[in-house]
């Protein structure tokens, strides 16, 4: 969320032309229900939940990205040291099917261990999996910036941080209705505009990309701010294609079980050119 949060704050949808109203809704599936209802116009969103919709048959494009990478780590506690002392021991996770369902696959598999090697339990929140770390419950969990923050400063060990040794994963997208990316190309081109010229100030202006996140994150350590902070800014791309590989990636993996997935391609669920036509007027290289 930094760039659009950085947007918002430094009044560049005005400077770019747009009139643009912040809404918060919970999750990627009522977003992307109240943006085919006509409610919304844009919405931030997983991409996992993006394809979903689409092989569901829903108007669904991702036009620009929000982060190409899987911003979690894997902390534990005890004698876990290595991926490979997994082997055996409970692990923390959401929810099955979530992302930090995923991480945790991730991890697993790196370590050369399979999924029935280990046993995940569904805590619900990021946060409770901390909270039953902290009490010895489990030995390992998948925590997400600030919450691996506050891990690491109760002294929890990251046995793996896969925002800088994961794969490319398209975590979150900037999307629309392809009707509306249609009818209203030019407000398309002026968000990418706006969400570039803000990811660029998150990642060059230390002061306001923690302002940012301390306003709408509401965190007031100064530790914690400075470890999300660095961890997003390393994450983030300069230039916010959405990850072809990581799409394709996802589109594998999904259409294991959907056969109406399996025969999507990229430019069924992502439409680039209004980030190649913003990258090719030379708006990124100005920026810097």
């Amino acid at each position: 969320m930094s760039a659009v949060w950085v947007a918002q704050e430094e009044g560049l949808f005005k400077k770019h032309g747009l009139d643009l109203e912040l809404i918060h809704i919970a999750s990627t599936s009522r977003a992307i229900q109240s943006m085919l209802s006509g409610e919304i116009h844009y919405t931030t969103a997983d991409a996992l939940n993006s394809i979903q919709a689409v092989g569901a048959g829903a108007d669904v494009v991702m036009f620009c990205e929000g982060i190409n990478r899987f911003v979690f780590s894997i902390m534990a506690r005890g004698d876990v040291k290595r991926l490979a002392d997994l082997r055996g021991k409970k692990i923390g996770i959401t929810r099955i099917g979530s992302s930090t369902h995923t991480a945790v696959l991730f991890a697993v598999n790196k370590a050369g261990l399979a999924p029935t090697d280990v046993s995940m339990l569904q805590l619900g929140e990021v946060p409770n999996i901390l909270t039953t770390l902290l009490a010895g419950q489990i030995d390992a969990g998948a925590l997400s910036p600030p919450t691996n923050s506050r891990a690491k400063k109760a002294g929890l060990f990251e046995l793996l941080n896969l925002g800088t040794d994961g794969p490319e994963y398209p975590s979150t997208v900037i999307a629309s209705t392809r009707a509306y990316v249609k009818a209203n190309p030019d407000n398309t081109r002026r968000m990418v505009r706006a969400l570039g010229e803000g990811l660029h100030i998150f990642k060059t202006s230390k002061q306001l990309g923690i302002k940012a996140i301390q306003k709408y994150a509401r965190l007031t350590d100064a530790e914690i701010l400075d470890d999300t902070y660095t961890q997003f800014r390393d994450a983030f791309d300069a230039i916010p294609y959405v990850s072809r590989t990581g799409i394709n990636t996802l589109l594998a993996s999904l259409g294991e079980k959907d056969p109406k997935i399996r025969a999507l391609k990229y430019e069924d669920v992502a439409d680039m050119r209004f980030v190649v036509e913003v990258e090719k007027e030379g708006f990124f290289k100005r920026l810097k």
